[in-house]
This record gives structure tokens, sequence and C-alpha cells, in this order.
């Protein structure tokens, strides 16, 4: 089920995908010309914060976690980016150590062009330029928006707020069937929706017993939208 008209998921999703498609065939040849492509297993960290960035990374499979660690190592996480997304090229246009970490939430294919490559390109595209202002212009209201909601929401709205997101990072855009599967440690479900473990697990097991979802091991299953969208209380 779609959640047009229910819940403005457009809020919560950067908007990266696009920015390559303005790209005419010589400059994107031209950006992809040194590209080295790695793949990282769940866990793997992709770079950390602090670190000098060499280039940007494009998701071609999987999905990757960006987060903060605290003094403790407690994780905060970001965002997550699925396929098609670019990461790490905030660091890159600064010209400034990474702001965060990075890791694979799953096993995932990146795509490593040189920051000699991006900048190169960015600076020889107008087209390019634009869409990336607009794509850093809306991440900022995204991030804006998770801070200033999070902050005033419950436990409850805010595991089911992490919920929708993740949904519609794990759907399959070309499958016939209504519900979806989430592949999520409970850990980094806690980290996401930035409340304790324990919280989590007991959470789950309510919005189960209402029959909004199911869950299978670390999968869970998302059974009724409507519902989930309902407890995030979101307006």
């Amino acid at each position: 089920m779609s959640l047009s008209g229910i819940f403005p998921i457009e809020r919560w999703n950067f908007t990266t995908q696009s920015i390559l498609n303005v790209l005419t065939d010589e400059d994107f040849k031209y950006l992809v010309s040194h590209q080295s492509d790695q793949e990282y297993h769940k866990g793997e960290v992709i770079f950390r914060e602090g670190t000098v960035p060499a280039g940007i990374f494009i998701v071609k499979k999987g999905k990757v976690k960006k987060y903060k660690t605290d003094r403790t190592g407690k994780e905060q996480i970001i965002y997550v980016a699925n396929e098609g997304e670019l990461i790490g090229y905030h660091a890159v246009l600064s010209g400034e150590r990474y702001p965060d970490s990075a890791a694979a939430l799953e096993t995932t294919l990146l795509s490593f062009i040189p920051a000699e490559d991006f900048m190169e390109v960015l600076n020889r595209s107008p087209n390019f330029t634009h869409r990336l202002l607009k794509a850093l212009s809306h991440e900022f209201t995204v991030l804006t928006n998770s801070i200033s909601v999070f902050a005033q929401r419950t436990a409850a709205e805010r595991l089911a707020i992490a919920l929708i997101v993740l949904r519609e990072k794990f759907k399959d855009v070309n499958a016939e069937k209504k519900d979806t599967d989430l592949n999520i440690s409970r850990a980094d479900l806690a980290n996401m929706a930035g409340i304790a473990q324990e919280n989590v697990i007991r959470l789950l097991k309510e919005f189960k017993d209402e029959g909004i979802l199911s869950t299978e091991g670390r999968k869970i299953r998302i059974i009724d939208i409507q519902s989930l969208v309902k407890k995030s209380n979101y307006r």
C-alpha cells in the first residue's frame, strides 16, 4: 500500500538518486572513468567520522546506515541510504573531514568515485551543480524535521516513524504483495528511533499483539501500514 495521502514520506528521504540523471553522456563517462566497486558485508565500516575523504560513494546494491557515535560508543543512526543514493559527498564539497560514519546494514555493493573526478564534473556541469544544491537543501529540511519531531515524540511514536521510513527503504516496488519485510537488528532499530533496545523489543511485541506487524527472527513484516501511521501520531 502506498503512503501517499497518509504519511509525508518525502520529509524523511533524501533525493540524491536522480542527481546523476542530469549529466551528459560525456560528463557521466568522465565521472565513472576511475570508479572502483567494492562489496561490504553487514556491519563493515565504509568511512569513519573524523577521517579525511578521498571521494564519494554510490550505493549500487544494498543499504548503508549513516550514524554518529557518542563518547560511550552509542550510535545514533541519522539516515539509511538506499540503492542509487550518493554518500560521502558532504565532506568532499566542504573540504573537511567526514562529519559522520557509514556502515553496511546488509551486504552492499558501492562504487567509489575519486574526489577530483567528482569536483571536475561538478565544476563543468551547471545542471549537476544545481541539482546537487537542491538535494542538499532538501536534506537540511529532512534532518531538521527529524530533529524536531523525534525530540517531541514518545518512544512508541518514534519507533512507528522509524518502521514507516524503513518500510519505504525495504519495499520492493516491483512486488505485487502488500506486506514488506524489514531485515534489521533490534540494536540498529533502537539506534534509528533513538530509544533503548529493551523498549524496542517491548513495543514490537505490543505492535505485534495489535496485528500491525509480525516477526520472525530479526525480520519484521509490516502488515497494517495504516495502523502503524496512526501509531506515529504524525500530523
